[in-house]
C-alpha cells in the first residue's frame, strides 16, 4: 500500500538556501511513498518570504508566522497541516540531504519501526564538524540521553527524525525553539517506543554561513532532558 511522507521544513532567514532545498525535496525518488510538502516560515526578515510567496506548485504548502517564535514552534505550526502516515523534518540550511529520505522512511513503511532517526556517526560517512565544540555537544546530549533513559543511540541532536503520524500527533510537544529534539526524543523513549537508527549524510555549515544553534541551546537540550525524565 502506498504511504504519503509529510515533510515539515521549518524556515527563518534561508534566503541563500530555500530555492535549493525545496528543489532536493521534490527531485527525490520514493519508491513507496507520496509526498507532501509543509514549510513554515518563522518570520523571517530576509527574501524568504518574498521567494517562498512566488511558489504556484500545489504540492508545496506555506504558512507563514507573523514573527520568530523557534524552530519548536513552526513544527508544532506545520503537524496541524499534515495529511501523511509518515512526517519527516526537513531543515533548511542544505546540512541534511534529501537524497536520504529512502533510507529514512523504509524502515517505518516496512513494519520495522515506528520513529527513525538518522545517525551522522553510523556506516561509512563519519560526521565532519567544522568545530571539534559542536562535535563534543552532540556527544554528550547523546550521553546523556542514553544515561538518563537507559538507550543506546548513537546520534541524539541528529538533525533528520522521521516518526510515524500516529506516534508524532500523541505527543503534548511544548517546545519553543532548538529543544524539539531532545523533548520528542525523551516522550518517544518514555512511552517505550524504540528508535531505529540510519546513517545519515552531513555537510556542516559555519557560524559565517548562517548557522544558528549556540551554546545556550546545548544547556536548553541538557535540562529538557533532565525536565521530561520526571515531568510530561
Amino acid at each position: 500500500m502506498m504511504k504519503k511522507l509529510s515533510i515539515i521544513v521549518p524556515v527563518y532567514n534561508e534566503e541563500k538556501n530555500i530555492e535549493t532545498i525545496l528543489g532536493k525535496v521534490k527531485k527525490v525518488k520514493l519508491r513507496n511513498a507520496n509526498k507532501e510538502i509543509i514549510v513554515v516560515d518563522d518570520g523571517s526578515t530576509d527574501r524568504t518570504k518574498e521567494i517562498l510567496k512566488k511558489i504556484k506548485d500545489k504540492s508545496i504548502k506555506v504558512i507563514y508566522h507573523k514573527r520568530n517564535m523557534g524552530k519548536g514552534c513552526a513544527i508544532r505550526t506545520a503537524l496541524n497541516y499534515v495529511s501523511g502516515d509518515i512526517v519527516l523534518v526537513q531543515d533548511a540550511d542544505l546540512e541534511y540531504d534529501p537524497k536520504d529520505y529512502p533510507n529514512l522512511i523504509t524502515p517505518i513503511i516496512e513494519g520495522k519501526a515506528k520513529v527513525v532517526y538518522g545517525s551522522r556517526l553510523l556506516g561509512r560517512e563519519h560526521a565532519k564538524y567544522v568545530k571539534f565544540a559542536y562535535y563534543i555537544a552532540g556527544t554528550s546530549l547523546t550521553v546523556i540521553t542514553n544515561l538518563l533513559y537507559g538507550t543506546k543511540i548513537t546520534d541524539e541532536p541528529c538533525g533528520y527524525k522521521v516518526f510515524s503520524y500516529d506516534v508524532i500527533k500523541k505527543l503534548k510537544l511544548k517546545c519553543k525553539r532548538f529543544e524539539f529534539c531532545p523533548e520528542v526524543t525523551a516522550k518517544i523513549i518514555k512511552k517505550g517506543i524504540k528508535i531505529y537508527e540510519v546513517p545519515s549524510s552531513y555537510n556542516p555549515r559555519t557560524r559565517k554561513e548562517g548557522k544558528k544553534i549556540k551554546f545556550k541551546d546545548w544547556l536548553e537540550a541538557v535540562y529538557t532532558l533532565l525536565k521530561y525524565k520526571f515531568v510530561d
